[in-house]
């Protein structure tokens, strides 16, 4: 009996000693990962740690952040270096490996498709699985879905029965109940391209709005209008989408504030976040350069467009030649069909934007046979070589806060996974982004935008290295779904209207 009360004793003494940090420096440095990131610049910006630090990797997850040293089976000296949360783009139209390549070289480990989207979505989802790059996702897109639906001939955007005539009642259900399916087969939001379907009616959105507030999800969408013309401004088509959100309780992300305001975008800005200060759940993003790309045969340059946007022909500039379109080229190539980008953007719109906290970076971006515009390939970078460190528009935390948190704070709640990404801290997934701050820039341009950006070290997805020195991992792919959970309960009925409409068109 003695003895046991003297084990019980000395077991209370054990258990009862103070765990030191020496202690946790102790164990981890007895312990080996897979990977150790060593005396990096460690920047996370959901607890605004900014400081030297070792971190260590295990099975795909950020497993120690240290001041101690670390053991691991690789090890990467990261001195001088910010270690920081893989990139995450909202708006990427590029989703096959060609444009994985450009988007891991500009510091991103998560591409998702949110404005177009895609239908159907679990065909989409099954063509990447085991063969990507980065992370990939999608929205289930009004487009798409609308493009069937109508039988309109278009290449990936409408340039026909979508465009020019409204709707059935018919086909709209029809296009309701595959938006719903998308949902079901875990799209992650609705993405709607309003300016490219013109003759969408205003209570088809309500309606879509409503029941993606009954599935808990975002819309993403892309202004009815865009430039200042009344009526028909962007500002006009703003207050639409945030009328409905407010009305059905859904939540609102608005695509590249900047393209669609132009000069009105500090209005714009007001007006989102206006909105937000009061509750509603909104937030937006935009591209770092001064140029437009589409389709020339789209809605978007039907009659109109030069008083809309501000151009003329010369500001307009056909991808495939490079050249500046005439009245004359204009109409040959319209007719033809094919991309053009388009000088609408002021440069001090484009800082703006870039400057605002709450803006995410997010590219649209599409390289396609090493053509398209050079958002496609140095978005991520721009932001950092230009507006933090050129014209320091921006603190670098506010930068990698714009990258990586915002947007993974605009997916959690219909995607749970995403509370893992967007964060350096342990328990969270092993997307990281190495780079050099002193030297990180995009060489992407307008005459060759199929160019990679410089400064992006090393780049991980899922503990993973999918760009080492500046090189990609010709055999890596690592990059999984991100999607949400199939079959998810509809939101409670108090945060929403409901509508019972979907029948009308």
């Amino acid at each position: 009996m003695q003895t046991s009360c003297a084990l019980l004793a000395g077991l209370a003494i054990v258990l009862t000693l103070p765990v030191t940090p020496a202690s946790v420096a102790d164990a981890q440095n007895a312990t080996e990962f897979d990977i150790v990131l060593a005396n990096g610049r460690v920047m996370d910006p959901e607890s605004n740690l900014d400081a030297i630090r070792h971190v260590g990797i295990r099975n795909g997850k950020i497993a120690a952040v240290s001041s101690q040293p670390l053991r691991g089976r690789t090890v990467v000296d990261a001195k001088g270096l910010v270690v920081a949360p893989g990139f995450i783009d909202l708006h990427s139209h590029g989703q096959d490996d060609e444009n994985y390549r450009f988007k891991a070289r500009d510091g991103v480990t998560t591409a998702l498709e949110m404005e177009v989207g895609a239908s159907p979505v679990a065909a989409w989802y099954a063509q990447r699985e085991g063969k990507s790059l980065v992370n990939f996702g999608a929205t289930v897109g009004h487009i798409p879905v609308k493009m069937a639906v109508m039988k309109d001939t278009g290449r990936f955007l409408p340039r026909d029965n979508a465009t020019n005539r409204r709707a059935t009642p018919d086909e709209v259900r029809q296009v309701a109940d595959l938006i719903k399916q998308g949902l079901d087969e875990g799209a992650l939001g609705i993405g709607f391209g309003i300016n490219y379907v013109p003759t969408t009616t205003r209570s088809e959105v309500f309606d879509l709005f409503a029941l993606a507030a009954e599935r808990g999800v975002a819309n993403y969408v892309h202004l009815r209008h865009a430039g200042a013309v009344e009526p028909g401004s962007a500002i006009g088509a703003l207050q639409e989408v945030l009328a409905d959100a407010v009305s059905t309780g859904a939540s609102l992300h608005v695509v590249h504030i900047t393209s669609m305001c132009l000069r009105q975008t500090a209005t714009c800005l007001n007006m989102i976040e206006g909105a937000a200060r009061r509750g509603l759940d909104v937030t937006t993003e935009a591209y770092p350069y001064t140029a437009t790309q589409t389709r020339l045969e789209s809605a978007i340059y039907d009659e109109g467009w030069q008083e809309r946007f501000g151009m003329t022909f010369k500001d307009l500039q056909w991808v495939t030649t490079g050249e500046r379109l005439t009245a004359e080229t204009f109409a040959r190539y319209r007719k033809e069909g094919g991309s053009v980008i388009g000088h609408s953007i002021p440069e001090e719109i484009s800082r703006l934007a870039a400057a605002n906290p709450r803006v995410i970076v997010a590219s649209d971006g599409l390289i396609e046979n090493r053509q398209g515009h050079p958002r496609g390939a140095g978005s991520f970078a721009r932001v950092l070589g230009i507006y933090v460190r050129q014209q320091q528009a921006l603190s670098l935390m506010d930068a990698l806060r714009k990258m990586s948190l915002l947007p993974a704070q605009r997916l959690e709640k219909a995607v749970p996974a995403m509370r893992a990404k967007g964060r350096l801290k342990v328990g969270a997934d092993a997307d990281i982004t190495i780079f050099d701050p002193a030297t990180v820039i995009d060489r992407a341009t307008f005459e060759q935008p199929a160019q990679y950006s410089e400064g992006i070290r090393h780049v991980l997805v899922g503990g993973v290295f999918v760009v080492r020195d500046e090189k990609i991992v010709e055999d890596a792919r690592p990059g999984r779904d991100v999607r949400r959970p199939r079959g998810s309960p509809p939101q409670p009925a108090r945060e929403r209207i409901q509508s019972n409409r979907l029948h009308h068109p």
